[in-house]
């Protein structure tokens, strides 16, 4: 350049020291327009325009200046750093690459050239290799220490991120970036207090340092202080409002305490600033899994992978969906995949678990389940996995310590703290129960879902307790019920079709008692479909079954979807489910109103909870009085006699001849009998059995085969009441069912449990012709047997109190010739009143169908139906 040239250069770096960028900018430019592609001129300009943010600017004379002076290794390290600026890393490397070839020992152009590899390549160990150049070559160069840190903690290696972050506050004790990575990785090793130090020194150098307060919000986030974790975020952008990982971090709160609206609020928020934010589809994957929303699930998660396709906890949301539609193959994969990428990724390890779990391959699930928790020993996910498992293998001790466990990681677990019960009820473990099923009866009454509905059947008989349950259940596991579809329209058919769904067509209760009321259906007025979402366990009634229907439509390995299309595909006009609460049922189906009249009946004593699930529930005067009508969401539809049929064709076993001797029972025995599981069994009801051993001489108690856990405590407790632990006699378990039925003759009188009845017990014991003395309770599930009693005439077995139950066991113990009376009552009821009469017990259901039936086409609401005996 020219003097004066070059005069005017040195004012414009000066005015540059002095932070007058303008005005160096301005000289430059007269520069420029006099003495046009000038190296140093072209390329000041660039740096002007980097430092004021104007990067397509800057690109401009950067590229300018390279093109002039191409061995100009400042020149193409700005170069590339514009480029980076504006989201061209390829374009970028290319030039940081160039820079060292020109000078290898420029640290700038390491560090820069490791920035890239770190954000837009993620490959973490070449760009540390790049740092530790930089600081080669540069000891005091803070940011490529802190760099360095950034990529550690990428990697997980925390421990060494904390030793990169020191070496750069060794430095430069001001550097806030670094201050900022060491409270993350405090963070990550969990070591709070001292995260939020680090975060506070940052805060103190920089109050307006906004990734700071995303930090302290982190650990909030992480120590459940909610509420405190979103006032940082919010704090973070009321500095930068468009800081989309506050936006991010504010959906993942919002998503924990299941705002779902919130937290999608939020994510799309993120988006808006940043559309291919990979952790904010991410997030909207999250909230759409939790939602039932599987469709959009996935679609979230693919766009997350698209963005990052190492994005491992994108890879376990895909698996999660997968086994949700049951393509457990496929999830699985996606399972393996995530764990390739992340091997420490411990809720991959539970999803793998909950499949090996949906396929019962158990060892499988309990080493995938033990592998989540060596990772991450309060994952209480693993922890539910393990007392699923142990429950469905009936080792509840097991169960129960694992269910134990959870809640003692997270106290208001959906449905745990039931299990958890239901797993010590299945020990005849009484200690503290009372205290215990306070407990949860105050978390259900307060809204949460700490229960299923069915575990709470055997805990409490309080209806106004069952229906709480029930609400809380649907709400929180099918949140898609907020919005509920429509009921289907009128269809216009020759026949009612009528759609049974149920997971238990099979040798199962459910299937035991209704093989003959399908079988009975009236073919010229209804036409009868079967949705079987149960396995097939190739039983003769399973067999029989499948013929009892116009068709017989087998769904175990369908996904919601492929069930509502079947469904849907037939034009049923009322939809009845056999299920309810119990296990395997699929009431996500009847969310979208796939039918205009959906029915709970029969496999559920109690409320689903929601008439937008169910429009009726099939129930008689006695096990639903009207009384008892404010505690369901259904309408009642009232059969005469019993609500629950039973099959005449079954098992037959007046030609088995059994002795006492063979089923380890004395003749001069005096044999009462509960053929009950053992989670029906509680203190009280036990307290009356051994009350009525001490008033009958020579009795003992038969009791159903359980665990040697539950043998022992109800054997301790026999002798605690001073009771020979000998009076209680278990039943062996018999492949034959009918052998079974046909053992009850040997007892003497069938003594019943509340809060929970016999249900199809009651019904075995009474078609084997032995006595069921009950006491009726409050609740749907405490009255069956006193609606069977009523149904086959014997009214008077049923007890209002305890004092009558036992007097009434007493009495009939000691006067055998009333007892016989009784007996032969029953002998001849059997084959006369409507309990044990398949035909008209199906007459009167369908009654009961063509009145709903009529309503809706009428278009009235569902009301409370009462039918009338038929001959």
């Amino acid at each position: 350049m020219a003097n004066e040239l070059q005069a005017k250069f040195r004012r414009a770096v000066d005015a540059f020291q002095a932070r007058d960028l303008a005005k160096a900018e301005k000289i430059l430019e007269q520069i420029r327009r006099s003495s046009p592609k000038i190296f140093d001129v072209e390329h000041f300009l660039g740096v002007i325009k980097l430092v004021q943010g104007r990067f397509a600017d800057a690109e401009i004379h950067l590229k300018a200046a390279v093109g002039l002076n191409g061995n100009s290794d400042e020149a193409l390290s700005n170069y590339g750093y514009a480029l980076k600026s504006l989201n061209r890393p390829q374009e970028a490397l290319v030039y940081f690459t160039r820079a060292l070839a020109v000078n290898p020992h420029n640290p700038l152009s390491y560090h820069n050239r490791g920035t890239i590899l770190a954000e837009f390549s993620r490959n973490y160990s070449e760009a540390i290799e790049q740092f530790d150049k930089a600081a080669f070559y540069n000891p005091n160069f803070a940011d490529a220490y802190s760099s360095k840190g950034n990529c550690l903690e990428k990697l997980q290696r925390y421990e060494d991120a904390l030793v990169a972050y020191d070496k750069a506050l060794s430095v430069k004790p001001d550097l806030e970036n670094a201050w900022l990575g060491r409270g993350n990785a405090l963070r990550n090793l969990k070591r709070y207090d001292e995260a939020f130090a680090t975060y506070d020194k940052a805060l103190s150098l920089k109050p307006d340092f906004e990734n700071a307060w995303v930090g302290r919000g982190d650990v909030l986030a992480d120590l459940k202080r909610h509420d405190e974790a979103l006032a940082a975020y919010d704090k973070a952008l009321s500095i930068k409002p468009d800081l989309e990982g506050a936006w991010v971090a504010r959906g993942h709160v919002f998503w924990i305490l299941k705002r779902y609206e919130e937290a999608s609020t939020a994510y799309d928020k993120a988006l808006s600033i940043k559309s291919d934010l990979e952790n904010a589809w991410l997030g909207r994957g999250n909230v759409s899994f939790d939602l039932k929303r599987y469709d959009e699930a996935s679609a979230a998660f693919n766009r997350a992978l698209s963005v990052r396709p190492d994005l491992a906890e994108a890879w376990l949301g895909q698996g999660n969906v997968l086994n949700e539609l049951k393509h457990h193959d496929d999830a699985l994969a996606a399972f393996d995949r995530a764990l390739s990428i992340k091997p420490d990724l411990a809720e991959a390890w539970l999803g793998r678990g909950n499949v090996a779990w949906a396929l019962k391959r158990y060892e499988e699930a309990l080493a995938a389940y033990d592998r989540a928790l060596s990772i991450k020993p309060d994952l209480e996910g693993a922890w539910i996995g393990r007392g699923n498992v142990f429950t469905e293998l009936k080792r509840y001790e097991e169960a129960f310590a694992a269910y134990d466990k959870a809640v003692s990681i997270e106290p208001d677990l959906e449905g745990i703290e039931g299990l958890r019960l239901f797993a010590k009820m299945n020990l005849c473990n009484w200690d503290n129960l009372e205290g215990e099923i306070g407990h949860l009866t105050g978390a259900i009454r307060a809204g949460k879902a700490n229960s299923s509905p069915f575990a709470l059947l055997s805990l409490t008989d309080t209806p106004d307790d069952h229906l709480r349950c029930a609400r809380a259940w649907v709400s929180a596991k099918l949140p898609q019920l907020s919005k509920p579809g429509s009921r289907g329209g009128i269809h216009k058919h020759d026949k009612i079709r009528i759609g049974y769904v149920s997971p238990d067509l099979r040798q199962h209760p459910v299937g035991y008692l209704t093989a003959a009321m399908f079988e009975n259906h009236d073919t010229s007025r209804f036409e009868t479909y079967a949705f079987s979402i149960g396995p097939n366990d190739g039983s003769d009634l399973r067999r029989r079954l499948e013929g009892a229907f116009h068709r017989f439509i087998d769904c175990q390995d369908k996904s919601d979807g492929e069930v509502l299309e079947a469904i849907k595909e037939a034009e049923i006009d009322i939809l009845v489910d056999l299920a309810g609460h119990t296990q395997n049922a699929r009431l996500s189906l009847f969310v979208s109103g796939p039918a205009p009249i959906a029915v709970n009946f029969l496999g559920f004593a109690g409320t689903v909870g929601s008439k937008e699930l169910s429009n009726y529930i099939i129930a008689d005067h006695v096990v639903l009085p009207e009384s008892n009508n404010q505690f369901f969401a259904e309408k009642v539809v009232r059969l005469p006699g019993s609500f629950m049929p039973r099959d005449n064709k079954g098992e037959a076993i007046d030609d088995i001849r059994l002795e006492r001797a063979d089923h380890g029972l004395r003749q001069e025995w005096i044999v009462f009998c509960c053929f009950n599981p053992a989670y029906k069994i509680n203190r009280s009801v036990f307290d009356s059995w051994v009350n009525i051993l001490g008033k009958v001489d020579h009795s003992v108690l038969w009791l159903s085969d359980m665990g040697e856990a539950a043998k022992s405590n109800l054997r301790k407790a026999a002798k605690d009441r001073s009771v020979d632990p000998d009076r209680l006699v278990f039943a062996r378990r018999l492949s034959s069912s009918s052998e079974h039925l046909a053992r009850h003759r040997l007892a003497d009188l069938f003594l019943d449990t509340l809060p929970y009845n016999a249900h199809t017990t009651a019904s075995d014991a009474l078609w084997a012709g032995l006595p069921v003395v009950t006491q009726i309770g409050n609740s749907f599930a405490g009255r069956v047997a006193a609606s069977l009693l009523n149904a086959v005439g014997l009214p008077e077995l049923v007890a209002r109190t305890r004092d009558e139950y036992e007097a009434l066991a007493i009495e009939l113990a000691l006067n055998r010739q009333k007892l016989q009376g009784i007996r032969e009552r029953l002998r001849e009821n059997r084959l006369t009143t409507s309990l044990f009469d398949a035909a008209r017990y199906t007459r009167h259901l369908e009654a009961a169908y063509e009145a709903m039936h009529q309503r809706h086409q009428a278009g009235l609401p569902p009301d409370h139906i009462d039918i009338r005996p038929l001959g």
